[in-house]
């Protein structure tokens, strides 16, 4: 797999997606979608998601998730819908960022979610003043933590939780990174 900026750094390429910067208009239309209510043509049938109208709720709050390095939406490059989003925590702490990611249901088991995870490491571990990207899951979400395991993340530590199986850290720093 192989992933290409653009020229303006708002959108990551791979072979099968399009991982393009969310815009203010977007984030908006997110929050406004109701089910069966008006949307924009380009969204899968079940986009968004609960995740995705989360995130679309923050962006007002966090205008570095915005932009080239902030939260993309992740865009099928055959069928040109969105089918769900990724994004980076900006600004990064002591040179960590964090990453999330949702697909939609509809598309789940299609690795879009580990190609997706891939590009946007690869492009986080090239900006200056960032070596590491890690990512947090539930470890009763066996689906997530092979996306990380597949996307080249470690883990790095687990906490039980006394009600539930518990969270796992996973990381992939610069030399991490496969060639």
């Amino acid at each position: 797999m192989q992933s290409h900026l653009s020229q303006d750094l708002t959108e990551l390429t791979t072979d099968r997606l399009v991982l393009r910067s969310w815009t203010t208009f977007e984030a908006d239309a997110v929050l406004q979608a109701t089910p069966g209510g008006i949307r924009p043509a380009d969204w899968s049938a079940d986009f968004p998601s609960d995740g995705d109208r989360v995130i679309a709720g923050l962006l007002g709050d966090h205008p570095a998730w915005l932009g080239a390095h902030g939260h993309r939406l992740i865009v099928e490059r055959d069928s040109g819908l969105v089918v769900g989003s990724i994004g980076l925590f900006w600004p990064p702490a002591d040179g960590v960022l964090e990453l999330g990611y949702g697909i939609v249901a509809s598309r789940r088991g299609r690795g879009y979610a580990t190609e997706a995870t891939r590009a946007v490491a690869e492009f986080a571990l090239a900006t200056p003043g960032v070596h590491t990207v890690a990512a947090g899951v539930e470890l009763s979400n066996p689906a997530s933590v092979r996306v990380l395991e597949k996307a080249g993340f470690e883990r790095r530590d687990t906490t039980l939780a006394e009600t539930a199986e518990g969270t796992a850290r996973f990381v992939i720093t610069r030399h991490d990174r496969r060639s």
